[in-house]
């Protein structure tokens, strides 16, 4: 009989399996990568293109090329495509980030044939048209015209620029002079440079049924969107050389605070242990800096810090909103919470209850085909396989205080990152 009245002991992960996904390759010579998991006849299919804001030469082509996949084919308009995808009770996302694009479908198993037929339509044949175009800018427009007006919108977005300049694409923000561009040409172009089998990853998750390798070739196996890929191209970063920035909002209830600095990703030996120090400085609900800003001083609702990894680059950040009459203390306990990490050793205590924490939260992000796929693309795009995460567990099982504290002090020198606050003058 379970005791209800004891805990129950708290047991570390050793070595966990983790599902690998199925490998195969289409007679075009696009990699898919399948889990073939789970209990109800759904599948996830998603195609990975390198056709992010890196690869763009105009502002808002990567975005604005992939928000118009599903806007209209030769054969289909936007309201037949949606109401198709309606009727055999699908789901389709698109989605792009700095350096990739996304297109993913959910879909029932039943009705794979002809959902199918209209992601193979929307990938390869979207036409552009201009009306369809106009629309999706004004509600651009409408959308940059309110978040210009959040100070949390304008230290996001201007953080990045002084971290890559303004010219990176990893520093690139939408302006409003960016959204009075209507060329359709622009983005068929883009569209023919990037959108292709060359350039394209599968993933697939869910159950798998049976002919499903052959009916993948038979929509997205052959040559007929075959093309060259293009140059690999590369930029150089151009930080700013004022440390610290402020943005006036007179009207502004609350001061959006930014501080952080340029750092690395995935494949950087050091991430995995930045990532459980991040974890432990404002990386979940009970990170020091939650419980000296919040709980303690109550300066805000919530503050976080993470690492952003890239392709090319990453760059770690503390972000929080705080009162504007607070806001220069605020600062004072970020940089306070910092020096402490890199001038003192984290108790054991402290220690075990990240690890604990990490674990957990890995354990509930490969719950599932879906979740699983998920986890697999972070690793898949960095050049990795699931093992990454057996060598993540063992780094933060092991993970000592000097370790920590040697990081800190080659990392999160306050003194060494960028502060940029977006608020009324207090």
């Amino acid at each position: 009989m379970l005791n209800r009245n004891s805990q129950p002991a708290i047991h570390t992960l050793d070595q966990i399996s983790i599902m690998e996904p199925e490998k195969y390759t289409l007679d075009n010579g696009i990699d898919v990568y399948q889990f073939d998991s789970g209990t109800q006849d759904l599948l996830m299919i998603e195609l990975i293109f390198k056709a992010g804001t890196w690869q763009q030469e105009e502002p808002f082509s990567a975005l604005r090329t992939n928000l118009m996949l599903r806007e209209g084919t030769k054969a289909l308009t936007s309201q037949q495509i949606s109401e198709k995808l309606d009727y055999y009770g699908a789901h389709l996302e698109t989605s792009v980030e700095k350096d990739h694009a996304f297109v993913t479908l959910f879909t029932l198993n039943k009705h794979l044939t002809e959902t199918l037929t209209v992601l193979e339509d929307i990938i390869k044949n979207a036409s552009f048209p201009e009306q369809e175009c106009s629309v999706i800018i004004g509600k651009q427009r409408q959308t940059l015209a309110i978040n210009m007006q959040k100070v949390s919108y304008l230290a996001r977005t201007r953080f990045t620029s002084l971290l890559f300049g303004r010219q990176h694409p990893y520093g690139q923000t939408i302006q409003p002079e960016d959204l009075e561009i209507n060329d359709t040409d622009q983005f068929a172009r883009f569209h023919r440079l990037y959108y292709h089998a060359a350039n394209c990853r599968m993933l697939v998750a869910g159950k798998i049924p049976a002919g499903f390798q052959m009916l993948l070739q038979q929509h997205f196996g052959g040559n007929d969107w075959l093309r060259e890929l293009q140059p690999e191209v590369h930029f150089a970063a151009a930080p700013s050389a004022e440390k610290e920035i402020f943005i006036q909002k007179d009207d502004a209830l609350q001061s959006a605070i930014r501080m952080g600095r340029e750092m690395f990703n995935r494949n950087h030996p050091d991430f995995i242990a930045m990532h459980f120090l991040n974890t432990l400085l404002g990386g979940y609900f009970g990170s020091r800096l939650m419980s000296n800003l919040r709980e303690d001083k109550g300066f805000t609702y919530g503050i976080g810090s993470g690492i952003v990894p890239f392709d090319h680059s990453g760059f770690f950040f503390i972000s929080a909103e705080v009162g504007s009459q607070v806001t220069r203390q605020a600062v004072q306990e970020i940089e306070n919470e910092l020096n402490k990490l890199c001038s003192e050793d984290v108790n054991e205590k402290e220690l075990e209850l990240v690890r604990n924490y990490l674990q957990g939260s890995f354990l509930r992000s490969i719950d599932g085909p879906f979740a699983l796929a998920d986890r697999y693309r972070d690793v898949l795009l960095s050049g990795y396989d699931m093992n990454y995460y057996n060598q993540m567990l063992e780094i933060e099982r092991n993970i000592t205080p000097r370790q920590l504290r040697e990081l800190a002090a080659r990392y999160l020198n306050p003194k060494e990152m960028y502060l940029l606050i977006a608020g009324k003058q207090a």
